[in-house]
């Protein structure tokens, strides 16, 4: 192990492997360790007696539920923009030969006590009972505007520099009404909170764009994909791929311990003993305690169906957006649903996540909007986890730290976090100009 690195990984979460595939696909040396024996930290997997050991305490899940090992229970479930920013990184490091995806069925959203389909062509705004038939035709007047900006063509601009409009006053212009707003800004563009209308309207439109050509892509019912087995595949997909270039990995090495010269700067890990020298240290926020602070709590009930979300079309995967203005809350609450249709549960049985950004300790009262959607259930398991940050100033120790999961049920600010952090270790912008049909035949 008393090598030289360039690099050592701490963590086998999700972000960590995707930094590790990125910088030896460079040519970066890579040691990659995890305490622990199972890939994916934070962003593991669990099987049915897994999730009962970490849960209840006990390793006998009722027989009624089928067989263990057909559970595939993601511990932080996130859906994929099937022409987002992962996406491409998952083409650009070629992982996509180790994954198979397929489409996400729904994309819905509450608005008023109901669950309704998120209109994402112009052609279904006219169709959607979220808006009365005035406010259609204004709504589709917007949905044509965005669809048809292009930021290297003024004529398309309509006058307008979205880098000074806000996102508040462009609406404006087409006199939506709050409740189109509402499930524009949060169920299309994929905020997570208002901030966003006082904010540029560049940022706004440029995520509606990618959520309809990310709808276009499969013709299916929603802008989502995500892997058969679930999202325990894409940590040991990125961990081969580290391999293929020469990257090494550890698992199951207690008390990483990150080492640092008299000047704060990192100068390498122990582990059992042995030291492993390295110039640059990346890891999740438990590895180094004292250079992240709390930020917050996501809330999440994880509950185990035999049907699917009542109102969603039978669909057997499916992502709701609850809008925090529909609840009267500071942030939205999402809902994520899979089933036997990606192979994470026997047949005939769905797994479904309720998860917010918690507001209060009593995360069963304050899940409720959303566990009220989801119908009879089989089991539920409620938990509340912290969110980090770091605090640390990477140019001094050379240590980069992630950020904590968010309660998001999409990949967007999950992987904005990774190619932040690819761009301050390595000083280079990540090329995200892939052929993005090199994803598509995996997806059958």
């Amino acid at each position: 192990m008393d090598e030289e690195y360039d690099v050592i990984v701490l963590g086998t979460g999700l972000k960590e492997c995707i930094l590790s595939g990125l910088l030896s696909v460079d040519g970066l040396k890579v040691l990659h360790m995890d305490r622990n024996d199972y890939y994916g930290g934070e962003s593991t997997s669990l099987n049915l007696v897994q999730l009962w050991k970490r849960f209840r305490g006990s390793d006998k899940p009722p027989a009624n539920l089928g067989s263990s090992r057909d559970y595939n229970v993601d511990m932080i479930p996130k859906f994929m923009m099937a022409n987002g920013a992962l996406v491409r990184v998952l083409i650009h490091t070629d992982v996509t030969k180790y994954l198979y995806f397929k489409a996400v069925d729904g994309s819905y959203v509450y608005n008023k006590g109901k669950v309704h389909k998120v209109p994402a062509t112009d052609m279904e705004a006219l169709k959607s009972p979220l808006m009365g038939i005035f406010e259609k035709r204004r709504a589709r007047k917007f949905i044509i505007y965005v669809q048809d900006y292009d930021e290297n063509n003024p004529k398309t601009h309509e006058g307008m520099d979205l880098t000074r409009v806000t996102t508040g006053e462009l609406i404006a212009k087409y006199g939506l009404d709050d409740n189109t707003v509402d499930f524009i800004g949060h169920a299309l563009a994929l905020h997570r909170d208002d901030h966003y209308l006082d904010e540029p309207a560049l940022d706004t439109v440029k995520r509606m764009k990618i959520y309809s050509e990310s709808f276009a892509r499969f013709q299916g019912g929603s802008p989502y994909i995500y892997p058969l087995y679930g999202l325990g595949e894409l940590p040991q997909a990125f961990a081969r791929l580290s391999a293929v270039y020469g990257g090494t990995y550890m698992l199951n090495k207690p008390e990483c311990r990150v080492e640092f010269n008299e000047e704060g700067k990192v100068i390498g890990v122990t582990s059992e003993g042995e030291t492993a020298r390295c110039k640059k240290v990346v890891c999740d926020p438990s590895y180094l305690p004292n250079k992240v602070r709390k930020v917050g709590r996501v809330a999440r009930a994880i509950c185990i169906m035999s049907h699917p979300i009542p109102n969603t079309n039978d669909s057997h995967s499916v992502q709701v957006i609850l809008p925090q203005k529909q609840l009267g809350r500071k942030s939205d609450m999402y809902l994520f649903c899979c089933s036997y249709s990606h192979n994470v549960a026997p047949k005939g049985k769905f797994i479904a996540f309720v998860s917010t950004e918690a507001e209060t300790d009593q995360p069963e009262i304050e899940l409720k909007p959303g566990i009220d959607l989801l119908g009879p259930m089989d089991e539920i398991f409620f938990d509340i986890y912290d969110r980090y940050e770091p605090v640390n100033e990477p140019a001094l120790d050379n240590c980069f730290i992630s950020t904590s999961y968010d309660a998001t049920t999409h990949f967007e600010s999950t992987v904005m976090d990774v190619l932040n952090m690819y761009t301050m270790i390595t000083g280079k912008v990540l090329d995200l100009s892939v052929d993005l049909s090199a994803a598509s035949a995996a997806e059958e």
